[in-house]
């Protein structure tokens, strides 16, 4: 009888592994790493694994730009803090135009107070002269972003124009940046007041200048700024919880409330709790019901906007800021430029935070994987 040799016993060991190499079958997506498991402290419902890569996704800087930080609150626990390199968890972060949801705060304040009134004519001196069609401006319009007054947000490809032209570049760092409201509030009407929807950083410092006219009269700006100063940290930040948040203010001392606003991911994290939980902490009502219900109302040029705050709401597709029907209608966000996220699912019980930065096509990206991130997690 004979004896099979070795190599022929190996060969035909190894025939099956060859037949598999052959087959055709798709590898698995890779597993989650290390540090996004480890930043996991609960999943809340969501698969483990499928929120590691999610997370990974997140922090990919070829794909999606710079991540600074992500944070996950569910029921107002964190449950995900991970953020990227040389940043921790005492860093202020920029949140570029998420900071006007805060703006929308404090003159929620000074309404609550009887010092402004929402559906009154902004009271801007130059508009209140006989004849001037902006002295029908509400403050109301202001925060909807349909005030009508002329305003380029930022120059888009094929404009023939260079991106330093656009109204916000010129406010915040050329002809206007030392007295920003002045250049904001110079600008002509280019639709009838409350008519045209547009998204504008001006919109935002106007509201600033407004309350830094009722809360100091006397144009000072040092006095300006320390008057507005004292108000939004004992009136807004530290009632909500905010207390690392730091302000810029142009020199006419007018809080730069459009966007020079940074705090802590965590505090970032506070801010969409506390309209999660329409302007209260720990039961305590900081704000009235009514004015956060207000600023999560769509705005009646625009069901995608609120007042200072994005909405789930209009329609899908690329252009979306949000993810309308795919997420609940009753999400929100702050959203700031560079793609900057401060989220909340009221029907997920769910704050999610994204701070960092990223060129236009890595933005769209991670709007998509956000929108991921937030499919994974069920209903409360």
């Amino acid at each position: 009888m004979s004896v099979r040799r070795p190599s022929l016993i190996v060969a035909m060991l190894a025939v099956p592994a060859l037949w598999g190499c052959g087959s055709g079958t798709p590898e698995g997506p890779p597993p989650a790493s290390v540090e996004a498991l480890a930043a996991i402290k609960d999943d809340g419902g969501a698969p483990r694994e499928s929120l590691g890569r999610t997370i990974d996704r997140l922090f990919d800087d070829e794909k999606v730009g710079k991540t600074d930080a992500l944070l996950i609150l569910k029921r107002g626990s964190v449950i995900v803090e991970r953020y990227g390199a040389g940043v921790k968890a005492e860093s202020r972060l920029p949140g570029w135009s998420a900071g006007q949801c805060v703006t929308a705060l404090m003159i929620g304040q000074l309404v609550s107070d009887g010092r402004l009134r929402l559906n009154e004519s902004a009271p801007v001196p130059e508009w209140q002269r006989p004849g001037d069609p902006r002295g029908v401006i509400t403050l109301r319009q202001l925060l909807q972003m349909r005030s009508g007054l002329r305003h380029v947000e930022s120059v888009g490809a094929g404009t023939g124009r260079v991106e330093d032209e656009s109204d916000r570049m010129r406010m915040l760092f050329l002809d206007g940046r030392d007295d920003m409201a002045a250049y904001a509030e110079a600008q002509p009407l280019e639709a009838p007041a409350g008519k045209l929807f547009e998204h504008s950083s001006a919109s935002a410092v106007i509201l600033s200048d407004l309350a830094a006219r009722v809360l100091s009269p006397d144009r000072d700006a040092l006095r300006r700024r320390q008057a507005v100063s004292d108000y939004l940290k004992n009136r807004v930040l530290l009632p909500i919880g905010m207390g690392s948040t730091i302000v810029g203010y142009d020199r006419s001392g007018t809080m730069i409330g459009s966007g020079m606003i940074a705090m802590t991911a965590r505090d970032w994290g506070n801010l969409g709790e506390f309209l999660r939980h329409t302007g209260s902490v720990g039961g305590a009502q900081i704000l009235p019901r009514r004015w956060v219900q207000f600023m999560l109302e769509p705005s009646p040029r625009e069901p995608g906007y609120g007042a200072g705050v994005w909405l789930n709401r209009g329609e899908a597709g690329e252009g979306a800021r949000l993810w309308p029907g795919a997420a609940g209608k009753n999400v929100f966000a702050c959203l700031g430029d560079y793609g900057q996220y401060v989220v909340g699912s009221p029907d997920q019980l769910l704050t999610v935070v994204r701070i960092g930065h990223s060129d236009p096509a890595q933005e769209r990206e991670a709007h998509d994987e956000f929108g991921a991130l937030l499919a994974l997690f069920p209903k409360n």
